[in-house]
């Protein structure tokens, strides 16, 4: 039986020639590859305190003052940010923005983002947690205006970072110029593929000094880092990799914000 089963082709249905014309013209998109997050090199440390203070310039004006407070706790590393608007900007649309996140310094795995937004009249707060052993994300937003609050759940994978973790947990990762490197970041219920390209060696003046850097690319099909338009980190070329510019170039204006003062332990 196994050996006329083996020797006869299977009966298949025919095409129609529009199913042809369609299959050649749209074929199906191939599957999409997450990649996996790679740890921290064995013998990299992340500082167990790290204060660092940005202005964030729109073009001509210092539109903001951010704030990223960096510190170990166990294996765990929490971030803590802020971004509030100063000057004429406050008084046409004032921004005040809280963020938390926190990843494994041994493994680079984010634990969760949350974040508390006031912009105009506009107050939301968000958390979104990771349970890997579920392979599952969940969102809680509450409006805190209206009252109202909506929460929602999606798969994910095994690990993936998220968008603040993910600036200090690249800073972990060899940076080669002219290499490039992926990571898995969680970003709107999706976890989209960013691909970070290590472009060149450049030297930076902000107000906390002048350094020498690797300039960083991130790219992605979608989501954030797309929507953000062109996206370039500088890392201090050392073992530290300090973030110190972060520019972002959008379709209405280019936001750069330089590090201001730093403090690390």
């Amino acid at each position: 039986m196994w050996l006329s089963c083996a020797c006869v082709p299977a009966q298949t249905p025919a095409r129609s020639p529009a199913q042809t014309l369609t299959q050649h013209l749209f074929p199906p998109a191939p599957p999409v590859t997450i990649p996996t997050l790679v740890p921290p090199p064995a013998g990299y440390t992340f500082p167990t305190k790290q204060t660092l203070t940005y202005t964030v310039d729109w073009r001509v004006f210092t539109a903001a003052v951010a704030t990223f407070q960096v510190e170990q706790q166990g294996t765990t590393q929490k971030v803590t940010a802020t971004a509030d608007t100063v000057g004429a900007v406050t008084m046409l649309f004032p921004v005040v923005d809280r963020f938390q996140s926190s990843f494994d310094n041994k493994t680079g795995c984010s634990a969760g983002f949350s974040k508390q937004t006031l912009e105009g009249r506009r107050k939301i707060s968000s958390d979104l947690s990771f349970n890997y052993g579920q392979g599952k994300q969940t969102l809680v937003e509450r409006n805190l205006v209206k009252g109202t609050s909506k929460t929602l759940t999606a798969s994910i994978p095994a690990c993936v970072t998220d968008s603040m973790s993910a600036i200090f947990y690249v800073g972990s990762q060899p940076m080669v110029v002219g290499q490039s490197f992926r990571l898995p970041l969680a970003d709107s219920m999706r976890t989209v593929t960013v691909t970070m390209k290590v472009e060149a060696k450049e030297e930076i003046k902000t107000p906390a000094g002048t350094f020498q850097t690797v300039r960083v690319q991130p790219t992605a099909d979608e989501g954030v880092v797309k929507n953000r338009g062109k996206i370039w980190i500088w890392y201090t070329d050392d073992a530290r990799h300090i973030p110190v510019q972060v520019r972002a170039s959008l379709f209405w204006g280019t936001i750069t914000a330089k590090l201001e003062s730093y403090e690390t332990r």
